[in-house]
């Protein structure tokens, strides 16, 4: 199993277009957005100046990139081509299989993070107590697990041709109506109270409250943990499902 977890960390670390994707551009998006914007500047029922507010949403979606798309397209295509069926002709487990795509995908989005806050206080000035750049880092670079379980399911759910506009619109439509690429307070009341129950703005909701001296919400962290359960059973029963179809 260490062997294939090397393997997909070489491979994740040589992939130029999915290091660009995960973890040059939610820096950049972060500039676009964040770039021109006063730093005293609040976003409106959070204290926050926006570019501290959208440093950790710019963060969250890295990780998010990194973990969802990684893992979904290159699952869907490996089973694909008859790699997973290769590997299940070997000793290693199938949660060897699940563990090494995680590890990968983890390994690029930790930079995704980092990038992002080096980002944000070079360019915006945003400043924090050095136990909040750390907890930060801590909690979006673990919240992501939850991500990285529904890219698994999806990576078994569709083939290799219909998995990527399967993963788009999943990806874009968490990241959009979780908050990600702009206030939930710029959103009509009743798509507000549709995001409130989503991963992606429980998942920037934890690192928001954190950047605020505030434990998380109880709320925020139980949205995780049942989208974690949903999507890690999920990914399981879809796997066996595919053994035994194989």
């Amino acid at each position: 199993m260490s062997s294939l977890i090397k393997l997909e960390l070489t491979r994740a670390l040589r992939n130029r277009k999915f290091l660009f994707f995960s973890v040059i551009y939610p820096s950049a998006l972060f500039l676009l957005i964040a770039g021109n914007a006063d730093s005293n500047e609040k976003v409106d029922g959070t204290g926050l100046t926006l570019p501290t507010y959208m440093m950790v949403s710019m963060a969250s979606f890295g990780a998010l990139t990194a973990v969802l798309m990684g893992n979904s397209e290159r699952i869907a295509k490996e089973r694909e081509n008859g790699w997973v069926r290769q590997l299940r002709l070997t000793t290693l487990p199938g949660r060897g299989y699940v563990l090494a795509k995680t590890a990968g995908a983890a390994v690029v989005s930790l930079p995704s993070i980092v990038i992002v806050f080096v980002v944000a206080a070079l360019v915006k000035d945003v400043r924090l107590d050095a136990w909040q750049w750390l907890a930060l880092t801590g909690a979006i670079w673990a919240g992501s697990l939850v991500f990285a379980a529904l890219g698994v399911a999806l990576g078994y759910l569709a083939s290799g041709d219909a998995v990527r506009p399967i993963t788009m619109l999943t990806y874009f439509g968490l990241s959009i109506l979780g908050g990600l690429w702009m206030p939930t307070t710029t959103f009509p009341q009743w798509l507000q109270d549709i995001a409130k129950w989503l991963p992606t703005h429980a998942y920037a909701a934890i690192g928001r409250a954190i950047e605020q001296s505030q434990a998380p919400q109880t709320q925020d962290i139980a949205i995780l943990a049942v989208f974690f359960v949903l999507f890690a059973g999920g990914a399981a029963w879809l796997y066996r499902k595919d053994t035994l179809k194989a």
